[in-house]
């Protein structure tokens, strides 16, 4: 494959990771090339505090696209906030949690069953207001998923 195919197949992986369509990840990846820091590092965690994605990460739902139409439907609160954006952006502090008439719901009870909360250092769960506290914006090391995202830094700087 070719230089420019290794870069496209990254960024491809990126996006199908997450979720997330083509002109809402290059704008993602605009707003990181301005914001201070790594780009790849700051397009990463932009991602990460996607609605969404802290859904999943928190163990509300057992895959994103669960995450999202939970986030759709809204069974999912921000700060006590119904919230129906899954690209909505998670700031530090902040609190997400199951809204109350969805916490008996199957999919969710499911999911949380047999979750390890711990797995995270930019997440705190707790387990009776079935909530979760997005601590800080992730570090690099801290982000399992295995993309290299300075293949795709590389791709948009062409």
């Amino acid at each position: 494959m070719s230089e420019y195919g290794v870069m496209l197949a990254e960024k491809q992986k990126a996006k199908y990771t997450y979720g997330v369509l083509e002109r809402q990840f290059r704008n993602l990846f605009e707003k990181a090339a301005k914001a201070d820091g790594i780009t790849g590092e700051v397009l990463l965690q932009s991602l990460e505090s996607r609605l969404d994605n802290v859904v999943f990460r928190l163990g509300i739902a057992p895959t994103r696209a669960a995450a999202r139409q939970l986030v759709s439907h809204k069974h999912i609160v921000v700060d006590g906030q119904v919230v129906n954006i899954p690209s909505y952006s998670v700031k530090p502090g902040q609190i997400v949690g199951v809204r109350e008439k969805a916490k008996s719901l199957e999919v969710i009870e499911a999911a949380l069953a047999g979750f390890n909360h711990s797995k995270y250092p930019w997440l705190e769960w707790d387990e009776n207001t079935k909530s979760g506290k997005f601590l800080h914006r992730p570090e690099r090391a801290d982000i399992p998923e295995n993309i290299k995202e300075q293949l795709i830094v590389e791709l948009y700087s062409k």
